[in-house]
């Protein structure tokens, strides 16, 4: 594509700018003024040209039954021709003014002569005025920081992570032979890997324990003693003396303390099956609504864990300055990320825009949908199949473009617009506006089921990639699909909230861990598969063995755990004898 000229370089090559659309801007004084008339704004799609109704423009080149679906117009005689027989117009009508033309459906320059599109800041200014005009661009936009906090995150550029590999200096080399247990490594089963006692129904705790002991930004967190448990009983000693409903007779109660010596055991290179009874009893009395021998459901544990250690660590959320960023402990530092939702009125176009935290994306299985993809994070391109009983597997891919997708809401859930005074339609969209360092996925398996009125559950294969990358999925690349890179710009340049806060992350992750259930609903059975040095284990309770890659793509997915790949650890990167985890980003 033709692009302004760029500064002298011997190192970069660029196009120089296009010669017929520089002769068209010369022959006229104000080239663009009279399109203006000529555009329309759609409030839910990209600027076009203004059509008649009644008229039905082709290429009067090509046949009627192969008319193309994209179509250009002379800027100067208005005459309608497809891009492959663009080249012949400016030879049939002979003037500067007959090389440049418009394309009718996304308003955009393209030259004949050239073959190519073309860009012109006088134009764009054009089109973003009569979209500006027609519907300004202003959202209500809540968050859960204040209006101060948010407005300074938003404007200040973060920082782009910068990686490299940790090695000791002499002095701190001395302290680690001195003060420091190396964590030995074993040839078969690499450190860290041990089984998990299940005492009695709980399968659930056992295999989401296994994911939160290997997931790298916490297991440093831990193993790098930031949360001291012998401290932390001293600490509590004097809150504990005050009334407290969970505690009884000066108990230490705090699951972060819990935890901390359950990373203790498993990296001390003790092979035997370790029993977290003491974990167990202090969620039982932290939550006493889930205290049972029966089978709970993995992703509510998961989810009430993180909860739990966010209420115990109280300094740290007293020394956090923006909780809202996920930035309060080291539950919501490595788990909490954010999405937008963006609610736009069909009939006006006025958008209310909120943000919201999050420590997971729920996402439906949808195994019906059958769609042609380009090839991406591994995944393979399908044929839609004739034969309606046969469908295409359902990929991780198709849900997240599934819970971004733009969702049409009901007469039951009219939204009221704030610039109409009153409930209209309109549509919903999701995206994510800020990743965390470790994203986890809960795949819906259980659904309510209208007949029975009973939950079910859905064993359909979920397919899933070992690296996954989320940019399509960000904010922004969903807010530039909506209103293209022209409109985009001038959302940002007029206040908008994505300054690059999603962008300022990786968004390649890697797969660590995957929770799978098998069974039925009422007597099923949860296991984890971990992935250490590119291979897999299966942590079955008390019982650790090597698997197949085959193995894991077969199972049931419940729960996907993904790091950010700059944060992904290999033991092979290890060069100094002693495993600490991951190399932490500076």
């Amino acid at each position: 594509m033709s692009s302004p000229p760029a500064p002298a370089g011997p190192a970069a090559s660029f196009p120089s700018p296009c010669p017929h659309l520089a002769s068209y801007r010369s022959s006229l004084s104000r080239p663009f003024r009279h399109l203006r008339r000529c555009l329309r704004a759609r409030p839910l799609g990209l600027p076009s040209i203004r059509l008649d109704p009644l008229s039905h423009p082709h290429c009067p080149f090509c046949s009627s039954t192969c008319a193309a679906p994209r179509l250009l117009a002379c800027l100067s005689c208005a005459q309608v021709f497809c891009p492959s027989h663009a080249s012949s117009h400016p030879l049939a009508s002979p003037g500067p003014a007959h090389h440049i033309s418009v394309d009718l459906l996304r308003a955009e320059l393209f030259c004949c002569s050239c073959h190519d599109q073309v860009y012109d800041r006088d134009f764009d200014s054009t089109v973003l005025r009569v979209f500006h005009d027609a519907f300004p661009i202003t959202s209500s936009s809540s968050s859960p920081s204040s209006s101060s906090s948010s407005s300074s995150s938003t404007t200040r550029k973060r920082r782009r992570v910068d990686f490299h590999h940790w090695r000791p200096d002499p002095s701190q080399s001395h302290l680690i032979r001195t003060r420091s247990t190396p964590l030995h490594s074993f040839t078969n089963h690499p450190c860290g890997l041990r089984g998990l006692n299940n005492m009695g129904n709980t399968c659930f705790i056992n295999s989401v324990l296994q994911a939160l002991l290997h997931a790298p930004p916490l297991r440093n967190f831990f193993l790098s003693d930031r949360h001291n448990r012998f401290l932390c009983a001293r600490r509590s000693r004097p809150r504990n003396n005050k009334t407290d409903n969970n505690t009884n007779n000066g108990d230490h109660l705090c699951l972060a303390c819990d935890l901390d010596q359950i990373y203790s055991a498993v990296f001390s290179g003790d092979r035997t099956p370790f029993t977290p009874a003491k974990f167990l009893y202090s969620w039982w009395r932290i939550s006493s609504d889930l205290a049972s021998y029966e089978q709970q459901d993995a992703h509510e544990f998961f989810i009430s864990v993180l909860d739990r250690i966010h209420d115990n660590l109280v300094e740290d959320q007293q020394n956090s300055n923006n909780n809202a960023q996920g930035d309060c402990c080291i539950a919501h530092r490595v788990f909490s990320g954010i999405l937008r939702s963006d609610v736009t009125c069909t009939y006006c176009g006025f958008t209310s825009t909120t943000y919201d935290p999050c420590i997971d994306l729920s996402l439906d299985l949808d195994p019906t949908h059958i769609t042609r993809h380009n090839a991406r994070n591994g995944e393979r391109e399908t044929k839609q199949k004739h034969n309606k009983n046969l469908s295409a597997p359902t990929t991780l891919m198709r849900c997240l473009e599934k819970f971004t997708r733009p969702e049409r809401l009901d007469n039951e859930h009219k939204f009221y617009c704030q610039k109409c005074k009153e409930r209209r339609e309109s549509l919903k969209q999701m995206s994510i506006r800020k990743l965390p360092l470790v994203l986890c996925f809960h795949v819906k398996r259980f659904e309510q089921s209208t007949m029975k009125k009973t939950l079910r559950k859905i064993d359909s294969c979920l397919q899933f990639p070992f690296s996954l990358d989320m940019a399509p999925y960000l904010s922004s690349s969903v807010l530039r699909s909506r209103y293209g890179n022209r409109l985009l710009t001038a959302i940002l340049d007029n206040g908008g909230s994505e300054v690059g806060i999603s962008s300022g992350a990786s968004s390649e992750f890697e797969i660590f861990a995957v929770v799978t259930h098998s069974g039925r609903l009422d007597a099923g059975h949860y296991v984890t598969y971990l992935r250490i040095n590119n291979s897999w284990y299966k942590c079955d309770d008390a019982w650790v063995v090597k698997v197949e890659e085959s193995t894991v793509r077969e199972s049931q997915a419940y729960m996907l755990f993904y790091v950010q790949k700059v944060l992904y650890y290999t033991a092979g990167d290890n060069n100094t004898g002693i495993s600490t985890g991951i190399d932490e980003p500076t």
